[in-house]
């Protein structure tokens, strides 16, 4: 995929993570991925810092807003009008947690939760449109909706963004997988959360990284401090692992077959 040199409406524009001691943060995914982050100097910026690939942004890191909130990436979804989708939102059954509001001279932004609870954000630009690289090794690749009632969800995002879906099983006993599309393209993922996760986790989105070996990236972030929740392991379309970094914030690693 190449550099993201235009903005998508309704597909992920951006991701950053709010941690509980971002000063580590950017410490374990600088050392993980290779990123050189910079910490913005205007104070109103809040200690938000840009993390960048070769000199071109790919995600942003930043400290948690609430002491009592978990460490967590958080997918953004590009917009032209952010108040006005914060109206679909709620006019769809979603709950805007942040109304919109301006981020410097950067954009707007709002955060949201869907039907089934989990969090997801939108970015409307206007200095910056977002990720300028995405699906390369280091960079953002995939995102994916583990709900609490799928169908619910479904009908919530269809409604708002207009997305459409491929639905393909994911063997016995394993229930199916979700496929959003915008204008035919796949964008992210759903699936119903596994019956066997505790009650006390709520819906989520989870971000995935790319990487060019799953294996070996996986074990470079356990020895950083990171934590395994599922080891690599094989999918139709590649590889993937999902872990939860030092703060506590789960991401994923994957590869997919240049083709």
């Amino acid at each position: 995929m190449p550099d993201a040199k235009t903005f998508v409406v309704n597909a992920p524009a951006w991701v950053d993570l709010s941690s509980q001691d971002a000063a580590a943060s950017r410490n374990f995914y600088t050392k993980l991925f290779g990123w050189k982050v910079e910490v913005a100097t205007d104070p109103n910026a809040g200690g938000y810092a840009l993390a960048k690939l070769g000199g071109k942004d790919v995600a942003g890191i930043g400290p948690a807003q609430d002491a009592n909130a978990p460490s967590a990436w958080m997918i953004y979804i590009g917009t032209r009008d952010a108040d006005g989708l914060a109206k679909k939102i709620e006019a769809a059954g979603g709950k805007v947690v942040a109304p919109p509001f301006d981020v410097l001279n950067s954009g707007r932004m709002a955060v949201f939760q869907d039907p089934t609870g989990a969090f997801i954000s939108a970015w409307q630009p206007k200095d910056m449109f977002g990720a300028e690289v995405i699906g390369k090794a280091g960079a953002y690749g995939w995102a994916e909706l583990n709900a609490r009632g799928i169908d619910k969800a479904k009908a919530f995002y269809e409604k708002v963004f207009g997305w459409t879906e491929k639905v393909s099983p994911m063997g016995e006993g394993q229930g199916d997988y979700t496929e959003f599309k915008n204008d035919g393209e796949s964008i992210a993922g759903a699936m119903e959360m596994n019956p066997m996760v505790p009650n006390e986790v709520p819906s989520y989105w989870q971000v995935y990284f790319m990487t060019d070996d799953v294996d070996k990236t996986h074990k470079k972030a356990t020895e950083l401090g990171a934590t395994e929740m599922l080891g690599p392991q094989d999918f139709p379309g590649g590889r993937f692992s999902i872990l939860s970094d030092p703060q506590g914030a789960a991401f994923g690693l994957l590869s997919m077959p240049r083709g």
